[in-house]
């Protein structure tokens, strides 16, 4: 079954790589419509150790483009479907799932060093902001996904290092924080974003008063392929 899930990926990228990968050790943060899908995809090239932390259920509004959203899912801890997931696909990756939020409270209870890439695909810009400093600060590879939301076009998705970031909302509204604390990330780190604008869209307000942002699993989809894309392929011509 082990050569089986391997082969694939051993032809494309060497029987080396495939090992590198095996013994890696990736935390993701936020297993919603990009975490979740650069979960899956670190899990079927056969990462070895995923961390999954995320405090959230799964809520019928999820179903349109995460992964873990089906209506059997419904109200389910996201890090324990995902859980689950992964090692359906690989019964050997050591897969830990951290029902919490990262934020001011949590942070210190991760030791970001112990992983080999951290990946951020949080949503709140204050937690944010937090682990890309916590995580440049420490000895570790941080992958941070931009804003997502309102965009239709996967084709526009594109790589870039955070201060080079263009046409991002989030992005901006992340360097104006840093530059108003006069705290900023301690090391240069890659970012997906898109720079699409879909102009002209009329506020929405949810029953519960909150105005969430319209998105779409070809794009949301794309941007966590696209981090784990990062990952995989530094550890398969083993850089940093």
């Amino acid at each position: 079954m082990e050569q089986q899930f391997n082969d694939r990926t051993q032809i494309l990228l060497g029987q080396d790589a495939t090992q590198r990968l095996s013994g890696m050790s990736v935390i993701v943060f936020g297993i919603g419509g990009v975490g979740s899908w650069c979960a899956e995809a670190l899990a079927r090239t056969g990462i070895g150790n995923i961390t999954l932390v995320d405090n959230d259920v799964v809520s019928p509004s999820n179903i349109n483009r995460q992964l873990v959203a089906l209506q059997s899912t419904i109200g389910m801890p996201k890090v324990e479907v995902m859980a689950r997931r992964i090692l359906d696909i690989n019964p050997r990756a050591h897969v830990t799932a951290v029902n919490q939020r990262y934020n001011t409270e949590t942070a210190d209870e991760f030791n970001l060093g112990q992983y080999d890439y951290v990946v951020d695909a949080i949503d709140s810009l204050a937690d944010k902001a937090l682990l890309i400093l916590r995580a440049t600060s420490s000895d570790t590879t941080l992958v941070s996904s931009m804003g997502a939301a309102l965009k239709t076009e996967p084709t526009r998705v594109s790589i870039a290092e955070f201060w080079k970031v263009e046409g991002c909302p989030l992005a901006r509204a992340l360097r104006q924080r840093f530059k108003r604390s006069g705290i900023f990330p301690r090391h240069k780190f890659y970012c997906v974003y898109s720079p699409q604008l879909v102009p002209n869209l009329e506020p929405h307000q949810d029953h519960d008063g909150s105005s969430p942002n319209g998105s779409l699993i070809q794009v949301t989809a794309v941007f966590g392929m696209t981090l784990a894309s990062i990952i995989i392929n530094k550890i398969a011509q083993h850089t940093s």
